[in-house]
């Protein structure tokens, strides 16, 4: 890879290959603030922003989410009012605060 690609990796797991177009969203992911276009899923924003979901309770590899329509228990994220959703289901909203670690967001209130 040349140097100059090097420079301008990308620092997600996820990639965007078409550019979206719409109104920019600024959120809040455990206490970082990050961007997002309006009609990404919460699981888009973090994985497009180097985010985990969550880390397996067994051994605490990282978590990314697993069936990515909502059938699963994998993805759940907390909002800033402590309610939980399914990050691969639910929409990015402009000033949404969410917490990919329920222990840290209940510290933090």
């Amino acid at each position: 890879m040349p140097d100059e690609a090097k420079q301008t990796a990308h620092k997600g797991q996820f990639v965007r290959v078409v550019p979206r177009h719409g109104t920019m969203l600024r959120l809040t992911i455990d206490g970082n603030a990050v961007e997002a276009v309006e009609g990404d899923s919460l699981l888009a924003v973090l994985l497009l922003n180097g985010r985990v979901v969550r880390h397996l309770e067994f051994g605490g590899e990282p978590r990314a989410g697993f069936c990515l329509m909502g059938a699963c228990q994998d993805c759940w994220v907390s909002l800033e009012g402590g309610e939980r959703v399914r990050a691969c289901t639910t929409l990015a909203a402009d000033g949404m605060v969410i917490w990919t670690n329920p222990q840290k967001a209940d510290a933090d209130a």
